[in-house]
């Protein structure tokens, strides 16, 4: 039996997973000074991998399903991430940012089922987008317009791995995150041959510190493995309704950290920008509970 009201411990735990995701921005920031980008990249999904398949059954999906799914997140989400956190937009606008995986996983949906969008959608949406636009207003040494669309491509990858994921059905989604890093990881290392070269890579590998290993196994042990299991956790437990809002907290979180650890400058322009998108998320989320309670309570 799920209940709708979180437990004292519950609750930590869910405030423990988005601060492990929202802080995840600033341990990229420290991962790439000693690794590039792609190489980053790919090895935090080698390590999701393994030895997580043999731990883990194959979920009941196709391969096609978790191929399309290891692709999309890995190549796709962390791998425009990564190359857009390499200097081209802070950690904090980053968390920002790629929150806006949300509207594009309601624009594919609906697009998908020829669904049309809502009033509250549509103004959720202008509420995100004028938060984009603040940020793009505001383009500098620290944020430029490559890394900003790099960030959106990298949420419509994410969206769009949401989609594959939700029509897979996976019956263990760690296991379907740890098995779909098998095909995250060898594109990814790929990459990091073809543009980095294998002496980039030696150094690197050879170079970095214990710092580097660590913002590496954050990455696969904490994001991925704690994350993604503790979340899923919670989501058997509670209703969908009573945990997903949880995730606003992640560019909180991931700000947050960024101003503490980094000392990311926060001018008013970058709060405006947090206020616009957050609350365009908040919106998508929240109106349409309120709306079925208000509709219940009414005589």
């Amino acid at each position: 039996m799920q209940h709708t009201t979180l437990s004292l411990r519950h609750g930590l735990l869910a405030l423990a997973v988005m601060a492990v995701w929202g802080s995840n921005f600033v341990v990229i920031r420290l991962g790439l000074d000693q690794f590039p980008p792609f190489l980053f990249a790919g090895l935090r999904f080698t390590f999701a991998a393994l030895p997580g398949i043999l731990l883990l059954p194959r979920p009941n999906v196709t391969w096609l399903n978790l191929a399309a799914y290891g692709l999309l997140i890995g190549a796709g989400q962390f791998g425009l991430l990564f190359l857009a956190m390499d200097g081209h937009i802070s950690p904090g606008l980053a968390s920002l940012v790629i929150q806006v995986q949300v509207f594009f996983t309601i624009f594919f949906s609906m697009a998908r089922s020829g669904e049309r969008l809502r009033g509250f959608q549509i103004a959720a949406c202008l509420l995100a987008v004028a938060g984009i636009a603040v940020i793009a207003a505001h383009v500098n040494g620290h944020t430029t317009p490559f890394g900003l669309a790099l960030v959106v491509l990298a949420a419509a990858c994410w969206a769009t791995g949401n989609i594959v994921a939700r029509e897979g059905q996976p019956d263990n989604f760690l296991a379907y995150v740890v098995w779909g890093s098998l095909f995250s990881a060898p594109p990814l290392l790929v990459l990091s041959l073809v543009v980095d070269g294998p002496g980039a890579i030696g150094h690197a590998l050879s170079h970095a510190t214990l710092g580097g290993w660590v913002a590496l196994a954050w990455q696969s042990l904490g994001n991925s493995w704690f994350g993604y299991a503790s979340w899923g956790f919670l989501l058997a437990r509670y209703p969908s309704a009573t945990i997903t809002p949880m995730a606003l907290l992640v560019p909180v979180f991931g700000m947050g950290t960024a101003v503490l650890w980094l000392g990311e400058p926060m001018p008013a322009w970058k709060l405006a920008a947090a206020v616009l998108v957050i609350l365009g998320l908040a919106v998508s989320v929240f109106y349409p509970r309120l709306h079925r309670a208000w509709l219940i309570a009414a005589p």
